[in-house]
């Protein structure tokens, strides 16, 4: 039995192919969303953010053998209790995880930084509609500590992400409700139709759109800043979904 560490739209596609190969796994989410998404693959979902201690247990419970981390390259918490939880289980650990593009970007104008508060001084020194393309979970950091600029935050159009944004103070004129991945034109028209001359973003890979945010700051010569991905010592990495699945049907 296979514990597939999800939430991303990675972990869909593997879901996806181990479902086509006839492989039995519960996948693991931290959010409603997550949930739902999951459902339309399997029926096996665990919404509860994961402890070591409950990740021992139920790989225990559930007889698991091998734990799929698809989870998003920031969720370095996830992924440290993983790797632990399999060693004290003496499981398999498998990381999938998309080779890093930032390497691909030819674009003068970016800034990379490696954490929040380092975007924020940027922020705090250039530009005035700052559009923030890193998802909900962070925002109330971006809020506290960016004066004085019009903060315009993309985010899941769900209930729950909306209540979040409207409690820290974003109101109608500063939330962007769209689920993506989006295109470049479509990146290019939102940046004009709110006027945004800063961009922060995530290097979220392929899946995530994360090129295409990045060229349509390109285009418009809009800076970008960029927050690279924690680097972290990743047993077992995996690229490619075809490829995990070849080593799980043999590992």
């Amino acid at each position: 039995m296979i514990l597939v560490l999800g939430g991303t739209s990675d972990s869909i596609e593997i879901c996806n192919l181990l479902n086509k190969h006839n492989l039995s796994y519960f996948v693991s989410v931290t959010t409603a969303y997550g949930e739902e998404l999951s459902r339309r693959c399997t029926d096996k979902v665990l919404l509860k953010k994961l402890t070591i201690e409950d990740m021992v247990d139920f790989i225990k419970e559930n007889k698991i053998d091998k734990v799929i981390d698809a989870t998003h390259p920031y969720a370095v918490e996830v992924s440290t209790n993983a790797i632990k939880a399999c060693e004290l289980s003496n499981i398999k650990y498998i990381r999938f995880e998309r080779e890093s593009l930032i390497n691909q970007i030819d674009y003068e104008n970016k800034y990379i930084v490696e954490t929040i508060e380092e975007a924020c001084d940027v922020a705090n020194k250039i530009g005035n509609n700052i559009f923030i393309g890193t998802g909900s979970k962070n925002l109330g950091i971006y809020k506290e500590l960016i004066k004085n600029k019009n903060l315009m935050a993309r985010v899941l159009p769900t209930s729950e992400v909306l209540i979040s944004c409207e409690n820290l103070g974003f109101n109608a004129d500063n939330i962007i409700a769209m689920k993506g991945p989006f295109t470049q034109e479509m990146n290019e028209s939102t940046y004009k139709q709110y006027n945004i001359d800063l961009v922060i973003t995530k290097e979220s890979g392929a899946a995530g759109g994360f090129l295409e945010k990045v060229n349509a700051c390109k285009t418009l010569n809009i800076p970008v800043v960029i927050m690279k991905r924690k680097e972290m010592n990743y047993p077992n990495t995996i690229g490619t979904v075809e490829r995990l699945v070849d080593l799980v049907k043999t590992y």
